[in-house]
């Protein structure tokens, strides 16, 4: 009897891991080209990224005389992630910064809420929160008129969230959206202090170690400040994951590097060949 009930307990236990099988790896890396993806750091794991975009490529900006953009750094990321838990990755970067305020400071917490799964009971999509903050350490400035004047302290941040749902839909194809939020506690003339936003971003898998990912921006509430063009950023990249680190290249017409600076300030414009070549290195360590 005793031998039955172990029989039929490890039966039911077998059946619901079968059930709950779960779905890794939607993206490569726990960031896509400009926005976050839905995947977090593994429990002590810490991911060191370094980011760069240069100037334009093409247009009156770039061309022969910056060697193609490449002699211009429009920002830069030097950044830690670590991993909390399975579910938890908190973050620290440092960044040039792109927009009106410069020298920035970011901090993220990222939690997964859900993640896909296969089986009986599957879990469609997988579910990610992501809060975001930012400070300026840029010095103070003369001219009122200027988001840099900082009458206040609190002048000097910017923050928000975002939604992160995804799903893979097989290994060689996954799709996101990003709902998101940035609010700026100080804006230029004419400007509205909290933006709305949809992002969606996919990755194809083209073989074992390389990928074409390609991530958008769109703006869906929140009034811009007339005589200034605000375009929505794309980014197109190719991914390598080479097994110790991921290594991407990209083209964007985005300057900034955080979602508090390229989502409320991107001014280049594809059409006009406003892009630039950009990378992201990100290296794994096991604490």
């Amino acid at each position: 009897m005793n031998k039955l009930i172990l029989f039929c307990l490890l039966l039911f236990v077998g059946n619901n891991l079968m059930a709950q099988e779960k779905v890794f790896e939607t993206f490569k890396d726990t960031r896509i080209i400009n926005t976050h993806s839905v995947e977090v750091l593994k429990k002590r794991n810490l991911d060191f990224r370094i980011g760069h975009r240069f100037g334009d490529l093409f247009g009156d900006n770039g061309g022969w005389p910056t060697f193609y953009g490449l002699e211009v750094a429009q920002d830069v990321l030097i950044g830690f992630e670590y991993g909390v838990s399975d579910q938890l990755t908190v973050g620290i970067s440092r960044t040039k910064g792109a927009g009106p305020l410069k020298q920035l400071v970011n901090g993220n917490i990222k939690y997964r809420i859900l993640q896909q799964s296969t089986g009986e009971d599957a879990m469609p999509i997988s579910l990610t929160v992501l809060g975001l903050g930012t400070i300026s350490t840029m010095k103070k400035g003369d001219d009122e008129a200027l988001v840099n004047f900082f009458e206040k302290s609190a002048h000097r941040m910017v923050y928000g969230g975002q939604l992160l749902v995804a799903r893979k839909f097989s290994n060689r194809f996954s799709l996101q959206l990003v709902p998101s939020y940035i609010h700026r506690n100080v804006v230029p003339f004419g400007d509205t202090n909290g933006l709305f936003s949809l992002g969606v971003a996919t990755r194809i898998q083209m073989t074992k170690v390389l990928g074409l990912i390609i991530d958008t921006t769109l703006p869906i509430a929140g009034s811009r400040p007339e005589g200034v063009d605000y375009y929505a950023p794309i980014g197109v990249a190719f991914e390598f994951d080479t097994g110790g680190h991921v290594f991407q290249i990209n083209l964007t017409n985005s300057t900034g590097l955080s979602e508090t600076d390229y989502i409320p300030y991107t001014t280049a414009n594809w059409g006009d060949t406003e892009f630039r070549l950009g990378f992201t290195i990100s290296r794994i360590f096991n604490l």
